[in-house]
């Protein structure tokens, strides 16, 4: 059986914290304000995870109400997530990855999140799998533009035995 996934996340940036997407840290004067270290990128992917597992939503799994998980790294979401497709016996065929965010420029970073990915899902990513990550900007629009926030869309492909 194969089944798609998608996933959205956007948070506000302020000064004083780090800006991690996919688990990479981008200089930048400002980072994602979060309960946990925010990476738009690593939540996005484990909704789109959940999504296509019909298992709710990072919120069910990481609730902000619960101080365990104040600063906690978004990567041990995705080891969660991991482990679930491993339950289900599910793999995933490719990972396809939008970074909305006006600056910094994201180009000379792509290449290291697409590697970080790779290893986070190393385990339950099929032999020719593929993860594709593309930045963009928001031409000066809404709070992306007016560089208050970035957002992350994921979506994906599963087999699932």
């Amino acid at each position: 059986m194969t089944k798609v996934g998608h996933g959205f996340d956007i948070h506000k940036l302020v000064r004083g914290r780090p800006l991690l997407l996919g688990g990479v840290v981008i200089p930048y004067k400002k980072g994602e304000l979060a309960h946990s270290d925010g990476d738009v990128v690593l939540h996005a992917l484990v909704d789109a995870i959940l999504g296509a597992l019909h298992k709710g939503t990072i919120g069910d799994f990481f609730p902000e109400s619960d101080d365990q998980y104040k600063n906690a790294s978004s990567s041990l979401f995705v080891e969660k997530a991991v482990s679930l497709l491993k339950e289900e016996k599910a793999t995933i065929n490719n990972v396809d990855i939008t970074i909305q965010l006006e600056e910094p420029t994201l180009k000379p970073y792509v290449e290291a999140i697409e590697s970080s990915l790779h290893k986070l899902l190393s385990s339950v990513l099929v032999s020719s799998g593929t993860i594709s990550v593309k930045a963009g900007t928001c031409e000066g629009m809404g709070d992306i533009g007016k560089h208050k926030a970035v957002s992350a869309s994921a979506s994906l492909l599963l087999n699932i035995d």
